[in-house]
């Protein structure tokens, strides 16, 4: 049952009977999110959870150790550790500071962790901006998909304090694997930069499969050499017989996400003073991709692009 949206500010507390287990809150049950979530209560972790939509949270309804939360300030409301799962800083900063946010119901000591795939610099600023209110952040974006999303095990890269890291790391680790990379902000740029090799790779191995087709090589059978040779990746493993060979296409990570993320490692690169010829040509590509497909697309709908554009205006 949905409770009434509450403005009260609790403290933090440890529930009793958990065993340390404190009260999380969790923003975004999409198809990442939602998995994690469940994750979490499993593992039993009281959770209170908030998403826009009532069809996302119905799946939790009445499902123990679970709240079904009517706004974000009352996920927040006595929650040690929030979890942001949404689309990209800029909503994340909303939700956070807006007149009804997170900011305005966590208690000083709680500590928000946002696990989107944020841009670095949009991550330091939010941190200002939390500054003098005795809020703990860190960003743990991950990786793994939905598939190991929902075995719980996911990478998890976690850049801020080490000693507000270690305060979460607990629950974190009902995700996946957690790996410390450094002062806030440096799970944010590990993660684009991640999703950077995995846009190149899928390409490159579409483009590979591609060029051995015209000339008679069956793709099921080049992705077999390639995971025994040194061209093995993750498109290799996991996409090209899975998802682009056999025309599934649903890996579960949208072309919007990923040309989204592929525009944050390039302005990285650029901030930094960093000429990525390889990496602005692949944020080009995926950009296309993006024009031509549709935001909705796989990703590995790359392969359609590279087939060459008019096949894809045949298929859509």
């Amino acid at each position: 049952m949905v409770k009434k949206p509450g403005m009260i500010r609790l403290t933090v507390h440890k529930e009793a009977g958990m065993s340390g287990r404190f009260t999380v809150g969790f923003i975004g049950i999409g198809m990442m999110g939602a998995p994690m979530a469940a994750c979490l209560a499993a593992a039993g972790w009281p959770l209170r959870i908030f998403d826009p939509r009532a069809e996302a949270l119905a799946p939790f309804a009445g499902r123990e150790g679970v709240t079904l939360a009517a706004s974000l300030a009352e996920a927040a409301a006595g929650a040690a550790l929030v979890i942001t799962m949404l689309p990209d800083g800029k909503i994340v900063r909303a939700a956070v500071l807006g007149p009804e946010g997170l900011a305005g119901a966590l208690a000083p000591g709680a500590v928000l962790a946002d696990m989107s795939t944020s841009y670095p610099l949009e991550t330091k600023a939010l941190s200002e901006a939390l500054a003098g209110t005795g809020i703990g952040l860190v960003d743990a974006p991950v990786s793994g998909g939905v598939g190991r999303a929902e075995r719980g095990k996911l990478t998890i890269m976690a850049g801020g304090e080490g000693a507000v890291i270690e305060r979460i790391e607990g629950a974190l680790s009902a995700l996946g694997t957690v790996y410390r990379t450094g002062p806030l902000g440096s799970g944010h740029a590990m993660k684009v930069l991640n999703n950077y090799l995995s846009a190149s790779g899928l390409a490159a191995a579409c483009e590979a499969v591609l060029i051995g087709r015209r000339f008679g090589l069956d793709p099921d059978l080049m992705a077999d050499v390639f995971n025994v040779s040194t061209g093995r990746s993750n498109a290799t493993e996991v996409k090209l017989k899975q998802q682009v060979n056999n025309g599934k296409y649903a890996a579960g990570f949208t072309m919007e996400l990923m040309s989204k993320d592929l525009r944050m490692a390039a302005a990285l690169a650029g901030d930094l003073g960093v000429e990525a010829k390889g990496l602005a040509a692949c944020a080009e590509l995926y950009a296309r991709a993006l024009e031509v497909l549709g935001g909705k697309a796989d990703h590995t709908e790359i392969m359609k692009l590279i087939e060459g554009e008019d096949i894809v205006n045949a298929r859509r």
